[in-house]
């Protein structure tokens, strides 16, 4: 425990869809509310926020307690158990279904709900977003994050602000041989992007100020199908950026999403279709259970409380990346279950080649 530090952790998990995948009950939040606000006031939590992004309940804690600790993962755990059985009663759809084990091992990692936390000593002012996003898998932070950290077109302060024009650091996990590289921009950056462009396997996970290590950005990294070795729901994953006064400032960091680029996910987890940035009461994807769907929850933390969030993407000038995405997934409908808009087979989550490919062994003529 660092008293000089604050943590925010970032967990979220599917406990269940209303109606199907597309929202959240208001039961599922009201539950996980009571029961953080109750840690709040043992002083275990410094604050929380409980929000929804489509199907997805996603809790932000702050706390002194560091990175990874037992007690905090634990009771995000026992708040999605709990969340589960009111879904349960409710018969909501998929009640459960990112959590992938019966008992809690340390820390949630591996177990099915998504993760991401950083350690920071605050600023004198402190603007962070979080990111949340639904129909989708982590590989959707790559060219964001990107275009935030390491663009110039994007981020005008990597050549004009000192504080910044030493670039960043981007901490990369290889999904398949749980394997992970940094690697350095502006210099390494060619190297970088062979890396992240291929957004099923190689994963920003971290990225830091290069000058001084101080911590940027995090994203969750779990992939559910890998994680459980069948389909068992979408990834949906978050991130938090710290903004301003040595980072990218909080127009930078929005303005990727002005551009609605092609994701994993939607229907079954096995299509290829845009990001969508939406307001708050907008993240409810129905559209062929989408399109995919990312929120901007942001915060101005001081002394760990979180003040806000302000809904970022309510601003009408995300409007045009609302119609293109709308346009976008227009013309990937029409491709209906022939690639680009299906996945390749292999990276599919549901899929019935198997039984396909024995119902017709044999029957192949070379």
């Amino acid at each position: 425990m660092n008293k000089d530090k604050t943590t925010i952790s970032v967990i979220k998990a599917d406990v269940g869809g209303y109606v199907g995948h597309s929202s959240m009950h208001h039961s599922l939040l009201d539950r996980a509310k009571e029961m953080l606000a109750l840690e709040k006031e043992k002083e275990f939590l410094t604050d929380f926020h409980v929000t929804r992004c489509g199907d997805d309940l996603e809790l932000v804690m702050t706390h002194k307690r560091g990175l990874e600790n037992e007690g905090i993962h634990k009771l995000a755990w026992e708040v999605f158990l709990a969340c589960t059985q009111v879904a349960k009663d409710l018969k909501l759809y998929g009640a459960g279904q990112d959590l992938l084990t019966d008992a809690f091992s340390g820390t949630v990692k591996g177990m099915g709900p998504g993760v991401a936390e950083m350690e920071i000593a605050e600023r004198t002012s402190e603007p962070i977003i979080i990111f949340m996003a639904d129909k989708t898998s982590p590989g959707a932070w790559n060219l964001p994050l990107f275009k935030i950290f390491a663009d110039p077109f994007n981020t005008a302060g990597l050549v004009i602000d000192p504080k910044i024009h030493g670039g960043f650091t981007f901490d990369v996990l290889d999904i398949v041989e749980n394997k992970t590289i940094e690697l350095s921009c502006p210099e390494e950056m060619y190297d970088l992007l062979v890396l992240i462009g291929a957004i099923g396997r190689y994963l920003i996970r971290a990225i830091f100020r290069k000058e001084d290590r101080e911590v940027a950005a995090v994203a969750s990294t779990q992939r559910l199908n890998l994680l459980a070795g069948k389909y068992v729901g979408k990834d949906d994953p978050v991130a938090i950026v710290r903004c301003q006064s040595g980072f990218p400032a909080v127009g930078e960091a929005l303005e990727p999403f002005s551009h609605p680029h092609l994701v994993e996910g939607w229907m079954r987890g096995s299509h290829h279709g845009p990001l969508m940035p939406v307001s708050f009461n907008q993240a409810n994807p129905t559209r062929f259970d989408g399109p995919p769907r990312v929120i901007a929850c942001g915060f101005q933390l001081s002394r760990g409380r979180l003040i806000g969030p302000r809904d970022m993407f309510e601003d009408l000038s995300f409007d045009e990346a609302r119609k293109r995405a709308n346009d976008i997934a227009s013309y990937m409908r029409l491709h209906g279950p022939f690639q680009p808009h299906r996945l390749h087979l292999e990276d599919m989550e549901y899929t019935t080649m198997p039984e396909v490919m024995e119902r017709l062994k044999g029957r192949f003529k070379s």
